[in-house]
């Protein structure tokens, strides 16, 4: 992972093309619309170098930013306000209850190992005061394949090794990008919901018109404002949610222990079949 980002300008991913025009400007419209108010306290880990950061504190957030690749830290704190540190989303050494809202916008994709994904999603949880919201952002279980066909460079060679990821969700490194893990969407509500967040749903970004996108340029021509019109239609559609790019999963830290107990008590009485006694 690291020699892959030390290889590419992560700072311009999303301004470079139409997709990634279209992917930052729907990731912001859902941060929008469930971040708490500013000047709520953002941690946003696997924050890259800061291009997210910086929109949030130019919107009043206070922002710190997390990321394991030094060059992005550096690169981060180039940004005014943003203040930013090496880290990994397994093991943060901020204190519990300590943020409003946290952002994992790249690292469960590349934690390839479930329990490694849910020990960051359980940190998160534990860093978040109660009644915190989390962003998670997935990458879809047939986002290279549709990539490639979108491209016009899927040959038999490529689909031979894209085909594994469609079972697994491990993506084959020597393609074109680094070790990673692709989501079904109901697999990303769920490890949520095991990372202990309540609430969560799961938004489609791009929508199923990025592909288009794709191919009328690097600034999407004309068609970027038909998709995002299909993209926000069709966002929370469970038949079109695996035709995105990318998912955007987002839940809330329980507000007290007695909350928890009491949607524990109302789930039994609805599912009596799941008391474990």
């Amino acid at each position: 992972m690291l020699e892959h980002y030390m290889g590419q300008d992560e700072g311009t991913r999303l301004t470079r093309t139409g997709h990634g025009r279209l992917e930052q400007l729907r990731t912001r419209e859902l941060l929008t619309r469930h971040l708490p108010a500013a000047p709520a306290r953002v941690l946003d880990i696997g924050g890259g170098t800061g291009v997210h950061a910086a929109w949030l504190v130019a919107q009043g957030y206070n922002v710190h930013l997390i990321d394991p690749v030094p060059i992005h830290v550096e690169r981060a704190r180039e940004h005014h306000g943003v203040t930013a540190a090496e880290g990994d989303a397994r093991n943060l050494v901020q204190d519990d209850a300590s943020a409003d809202a946290v952002l994992l916008l790249g690292p469960l994709y590349h934690l390839v190992e479930r329990a490694d994904r849910l020990t960051a999603l359980r940190e998160a949880h534990r860093v978040l005061r109660p009644g915190g919201i989390v962003a998670v952002a997935a990458i879809t279980r047939y986002m290279a394949l549709l990539t490639y066909c979108a491209d016009g460079e899927l040959n038999a060679d490529r689909l031979r090794r894209l085909l594994p990821t469609l079972s697994t969700g491990r993506y084959d490194p020597s393609l074109d990008f680094t070790d990673a893990y692709f989501h079904h969407p109901e697999e990303l509500a769920t490890e949520l919901r095991q990372g202990g967040f309540e609430d969560v749903r799961v938004f489609g970004v791009e929508g199923p018109g990025w592909t288009a996108v794709d191919a009328a340029g690097a600034d999407g021509g004309r068609l970027m404002d038909s998709a995002l019109l299909c993209a926000r239609a069709l966002e929370e559609d469970p038949a079109m949610l695996s035709a995105n790019a990318h998912l955007l999963a987002v839940g809330r830290r329980l507000t007290s222990r007695r909350d928890g107990a009491r949607r524990y008590v109302g789930s039994l009485q609805k599912h009596p079949e799941t008391d474990p006694r």
